[in-house]
């Protein structure tokens, strides 16, 4: 017989840490309030007794279910089953399976399995330290509520009872999660920052001291505000935490919401729009823009948005709003390593390399490239060839899009010439570096040579770090360790990497994104 893992209701498919595991369901969970996303393979942001509960693995009364790890994929369908609606979403990372399993024991594990929520079940043998709050949900979250004519007193103080609600059951904490108000109306008012208060008693009671301003929802005017002036590090926004706008809205807003929405992603905050009483027919007339939702939110992928019909009885809307901003790896606007760097490849292209080791070489780059999240307000790709002389293949601003790089990676022609690697550095420093230097994303060169250069490389190298360029060295066959080290950024030996053959440059890959994104979080820290 196998032991299993107890779990809650809410622990989902990425919390456990096996590639396959046997798991025991709770009875009795609440079905409203799961989360579900596929039909057979789930997104590893589901729920995973949601998921055998839908699969029909198990009942309510709960049981034994055997989680498979799978892989990511795009389309995750929605499916009613066995009482569950599960949902759509695009694209995840990763995802699992559920089957039943054969006689299996219970085994009391010492580790708890982490869940984005604390459980709803009896009181813990442990308390949850109050203090501390919920380290699961670590999120600087704003509740932009809407303070507009729109609302009205009575129902603003319905919101205030809602916001209430959500930010008690978040479970602030000085080690979990911080929360902030900021009432839009004719003009945007911060009412408290995240820095004001760090246990839920002491906000509930701020909150419920709201006043109610009226005059115009001018709640794009107020998201612009909230994005730019709210999470600065003064005001109590944490670093590498995701940051958060939960915007409430009564109807529709009186001014453009779109610009608003742009400025928070290019500031790196999730906008979830929690939309009450949408615009009946008859009122879509008086709407500046009916996709206000869409084009506000930090994706549209349906995760970012949130409907209530209205402001009564919504205490069951609570859990999965709060689970929705727990939900740390679906919060896609933050700056993370992955969507916040420019990475600039500095390709040797002299004759001793050839052709189909060329080849080699273009596909560790697309290798690398292909796990970065590129886009206009993402992450960005630049590609140098160079033998004695220099070619800038494309520039930082060519393509902003993952399917454009990796087709221009695919068609670099080579040069065969030379090597003066030391120029090459240069040049890359001030033509593609240079335009970008000032921008908001962290700079890496990557430089992949096959031998001894004919120029000095040390100095170009130390002006190229200089300028805020991290560098790393790759270096095949005959590329002298010397130089490697003399180019690589500080700690030298994570950032050399040496193979013997052109083939060997394929293993290297996640050593090199690995070693990019600790770069990153370590110069956030």
């Amino acid at each position: 017989s196998v032991a299993s893992t107890a779990i809650t209701c809410f622990t989902r498919g990425l919390d456990l840490r096996k590639e396959t595991e046997d798991v025991l369901c709770p009875a009795n969970c609440p079905l409203w309030q799961f989360y579900v996303f596929g039909d057979g393979v789930y997104a590893s942001l589901s729920s995973i007794c949601g998921a055998a509960i839908h699969r029909g693995v198990i009942t309510n009364a709960g049981g034994a279910v055997r989680v498979q790890t799978l892989p990511g994929q795009e389309n995750y369908p929605a499916v009613n089953a066995n009482g569950i609606q599960s949902q759509v979403l695009t694209r995840w990372a990763s995802s699992f399976s559920v089957t039943g399993t054969k006689n299996t024991v219970l085994e009391a594990v010492g580790r708890s399995v982490s869940t984005a929520r604390p459980s709803t079940g009896k009181r813990p043998k442990k308390p949850l330290d109050k203090k501390a709050g919920n380290k699961d949900c670590k999120a600087d979250i704003a509740f932009l509520i809407d303070g507009s004519y729109n609302i009205g007193q009575r129902r603003f103080n319905l919101q205030k009872n809602f916001v209430g609600k959500v930010a008690v059951m978040l479970g602030i904490g000085t080690e979990g999660p911080h929360v902030g108000v900021v009432q839009a109306s004719e003009h945007p008012k911060i009412e408290f920052y995240l820095k004001n208060f760090t246990a839920a008693k002491e906000v509930l009671f701020a909150i419920k001291e709201l006043g109610f301003r009226g005059g115009n929802s001018n709640t794009g005017k107020a998201l612009k505000h909230t994005a730019q002036k709210f999470f600065s590090l003064e005001n109590g926004a944490r670093k590498g935490i995701p940051k958060i706008i939960v915007v409430f809205l009564d109807g529709w807003p009186s001014d453009d919401i779109e610009e608003a929405g742009i400025v928070a992603r290019e500031f790196g905050v999730n906008v979830f729009i929690v939309s009450v009483a949408k615009p009946t027919t008859e009122e879509l007339g008086m709407v500046q823009d009916i996709a206000f939702v869409d084009k506000a939110v930090c994706r549209n992928n349906g995760f970012f948005s949130y409907q209530m019909p209205t402001w009564f009885g919504t205490t069951k809307y609570v859990k999965p709003l709060v689970q929705k901003l727990c939900s740390h790896e679906q919060m896609l606007c933050s700056k993370t390593c992955y969507n916040s760097v420019n990475i600039g490849f500095l390709i040797d292209g002299s004759s001793s390399i050839g052709d189909s080791n060329f080849r080699l070489v273009l596909e560790f780059i697309s290798n690398v490239a292909k796990a970065f999240e590129i886009s206009d307000i993402g992450s960005k790709i630049a590609a140098v060839q160079f033998t004695y002389d220099q070619r800038t293949e494309f520039s930082f601003t060519d393509y902003t899009t993952k399917e454009k790089v990796l087709s221009a990676l695919r068609n670099i022609r080579y040069m065969s010439g030379g090597t003066a690697t030391g120029d090459a550095i240069s040049f890359t420093t001030r033509n593609v570096f240079g335009p970008v230097r000032d921008g908001p994303n962290k700079n890496f060169l990557v430089v992949l040579t096959d031998g001894q250069s004919y120029d000095d490389v040390r100095g170009p190298a130390a002006a190229a770090q200089k300028a805020g360029i991290t560098v790393f060295s790759v270096g095949v066959a005959w590329a002298p360790l010397d130089d490697l080290k003399d180019m690589a950024s500080e700690p030298r030996e994570s950032h050399t990497f040496f193979t013997r053959e052109f083939t060997g440059l394929e293993q290297m890959v996640p050593d090199i994104i690995r070693g990019i994104c600790k770069d990153f979080l370590d110069s956030k820290q």
